[in-house]
C-alpha cells in the first residue's frame, strides 16, 4: 500500500473510508483478491483476535510477497527465533558481567569484614622495659595516598584502632621520649603489639628540674647550658582552657626561669623536642603554673 499510496497512515487500525476502498482496489489489482469492508472492520479494527479464513490469509500473504500463508509463517518464525536468540544473547552479555561484578563486590565486602580487626598497641621504655602509662602518646597512622590518621592513647598508655591492613606504618610521639616511625606486620591471631620507645634523657632532666626544689642551681644551669643549643627555640604551649598566647623563650631566659627561685617555671610537661648535634634546638612544653 505504501508503494501505491506513499502518504498512507502507517497504522492500519486507523484506516477508514477512502483508505479502505483504496486497499480493496489495490488487492484486486495486484492479486485479484477482494475483502469486504465488514471483514476489514472485523479483523483489522477490532480488539478481538480472530484468525481469518485460510484463503484470505493466502491472498494477503501473496499481496505482501509470499506464496501463501505457510511460507509467510515459516519464514517469519525463523526471523522470530533468530531475534529471540539475539535478544537472549544480548541479555547474557549484560547480565553475566553484572552478576560477576556483584559477586566480586560481595566477596570484597566479606573479605573486608572478615579481615577488619581491632588492634591494641602498648608502649614500653626501651631501656627499663617498663610500661609507659601515659595518656598523651600519639600515633599517626600513615596511609598510602591519604592523610595520616591520628590516634591518642588512653590513660593506660594503649592505642586502639580497627583496620583490615596487613602491614602498617605509624609515627609515634610521646612526652620525654624520642619520636619514632614504627612498621609492623599485623598478626590476625595476636592483636596486641608492644612498641619500644627510646627515652629522651634531656627532656626528662628538664622536667625533673621543674618538679623539684632548686638546690645546687649553679650545677643545674651548667647542665642546662650543655643540653640547650645557643639558638634554641623554646616555647610554652598554653592549655586550651587558658586562652593565652604561646610564650617564646631564648636559651638563657628559659634557664633563668627554670632555676631562679624568685622567677621560675614549675611542673613543666615536655610536649616534644628536636635535636641537632646532641643539643636541643626546639623545645615545646606545657606548664599550668608560672611564678614571677
Amino acid at each position: 500500500m505504501k508503494k501505491s499510496y506513499p502518504g498512507i497512515n502507517p497504522e492500519i487500525a486507523d484506516w477508514k473510508g477512502q483508505t479502505i476502498t483504496d486497499f480493496q482496489e489495490d488487492l484486486l489489482i495486484k492479486v485479484n483478491g477482494r475483502i469486504s469492508e465488514k471483514w476489514f472492520y472485523t479483523h483489522m479494527k477490532s480488539s478481538e483476535l480472530t484468525l481469518p479464513r485460510i484463503d484470505v490469509l493466502n491472498m494477503l500473504c501473496q499481496y505482501t510477497g509470499y506464496k501463501n500463508w505457510e511460507e509467510f509463517r515459516y519464514k517469519n518464525s525463523e526471523i522470530s527465533d533468530i531475534s529471540e536468540t539475539i535478544k537472549k544473547s544480548n541479555n547474557v552479555f549484560i547480565t553475566v558481567p553484572l552478576l560477576i561484578f556483584a559477586i566480586m563486590l560481595l566477596l570484597f565486602g566479606l573479605y573486608k569484614m572478615i579481615n577488619t580487626r581491632n588492634y591494641c598497641f602498648s608502649f614500653i621504655d626501651a631501656e627499663t622495659g617498663e610500661a609507659i602509662l601515659d595518656g598523651k602518646i600519639q600515633a599517626d597512622l600513615i596511609l598510602r595516598d591519604e592523610t595520616p590518621v591520628s590516634y591518642v592513647s588512653d590513660n593506660e598508655g594503649n592505642i586502639n584502632f580497627r583496620t583490615d591492613l596487613s602491614k602498617i606504618k605509624m609515627a609515634v610521639s610521646a612526652p620525654c621520649y624520642k619520636n619514632d616511625t614504627i612498621i609492623r606486620i599485623l598478626k590476625k591471631f595476636n592483636r596486641h603489639e608492644q612498641v619500644r620507645l627510646k627515652n629522651d634523657p634531656y627532656s626528662m632532666m628538664i622536667q625533673y628540674f621543674s618538679q623539684t626544689n632548686v638546690k645546687g642551681w649553679e650545677n643545674r644551669r651548667e647542665q642546662l647550658d650543655k643540653m640547650l643549643s645557643e639558638n634554641a627555640m623554646i616555647c610554652r604551649v598554653p592549655d586550651q582552657k587558658e586562652g593565652k598566647e604561646m610564650e617564646l623563650y631564648n636559651k638563657w631566659e628559659f634557664i633563668d626561669k627554670l632555676t631562679m627561685p624568685a622567677s621560675s617555671l614549675r611542673h613543666i610537661e615536655i610536649v616534644n623536642s628536636r635535636y641537632e648535634k646532641n643539643q636541643i634546638v626546639i623545645l615545646r612544653f606545657k606548664n599550668n603554673m608560672i611564678q614571677k
